[in-house]
């Protein structure tokens, strides 16, 4: 059998999405702070700052519907996660910025391999 695990395919959508939606942060000013902030409770895919804006953004990349969009992937106990997560960073970075956004970031790969960034600021 020819091609990719399963695992390994989506991980490379994975990365190719998050490539993605970190270069779409970074032509639109933002400065990024981390990228996939790992701590005992999960990760935050990316961590971002504009002005006194801290974002945290949830990338979700597909390659076809088959699974559902990406933002469909989102759900309430993810978001309930990563307002945890985004606590925690606040707490160990020792930033206080004036706003905490969270977006989600649909990043869909067409089959030629271009992905095709979608940014839903203020997603919850």
């Amino acid at each position: 059998m020819c091609g990719e695990s399963g695992s390994a395919s989506r991980s490379l959508v994975g990365t190719t999405g998050e490539a993605a939606a970190l270069a779409h942060y970074r032509r639109a000013g933002y400065r990024v702070l981390a990228r996939n902030w790992r701590c005992r409770l999960g990760e935050i895919d990316l961590v971002l700052f504009r002005g006194r804006t801290l974002v945290v953004c949830e990338v979700k990349s597909r390659r076809g519907s088959a699974l559902g969009g990406p933002f469909e992937a989102v759900t309430w106990a993810k978001q309930r996660k990563l307002r945890l997560l985004a606590e925690t960073f606040l707490i160990a970075s020792g930033l206080s910025p004036t706003e905490v956004r969270f977006d989600v970031a649909s990043v869909m790969i067409d089959p030629g391999g271009t992905p095709r960034v979608h940014v839903f600021e203020r997603a919850f």
